[in-house]
């Protein structure tokens, strides 16, 4: 597992990246180490926070699944990585930090992708309280 990378992963956070870029969205940084939980892009302004979570890490509902081998681990090692992203987002959220989390299944479409950009761009919620990007309490699949 050591060989997979956090950070600058072509499939998910790039495309967002690229995304923002192109639209021309100003005052971001990557990875601020100052901010708890490092998000994946922080806009400092707007004090926007966005984590861009892979489907596997994260247990995402729709297309995450548990391995068959050592499927203990991976239940648990899911259940982490949820409830850290819950502890993250208390946090940042005690700080008048907005939260929000991003599937990678999301940004393989490019309407979501627009979708996202231009909530960014005027610092609004997306969806529901932000349900179509920011997760709610998922459990893992069994």
């Amino acid at each position: 597992m050591s060989a997979i990378k956090g950070k600058h992963n072509k499939s998910t956070e790039l495309r967002l990246r690229m995304a923002i870029v192109k639209s021309g969205l100003k005052g971001w940084v990557l990875h601020p180490s100052d901010i708890f939980g490092k998000p994946d892009i922080f806009f400092t302004k707007k004090k926007l926070a966005i984590f861009v979570d892979g489907c596997f890490w994260h247990g995402c509902k729709t297309c995450g699944h548990i391995p068959k081998t050592r499927s203990a681990f991976w239940r648990a090692k899911f259940e982490r990585n949820q409830a850290r992203a819950l502890l993250v987002k208390g946090n940042l959220r005690k700080q008048s930090i907005k939260v929000m989390r991003v599937w990678e299944h999301v940004l393989t479409k490019p309407s979501k992708i627009a979708e996202l950009v231009k909530a960014i761009s005027k610092n609004e919620p997306l969806g529901k309280n932000g349900a179509i990007y920011e997760r709610r309490r998922s459990k893992v699949k069994k």
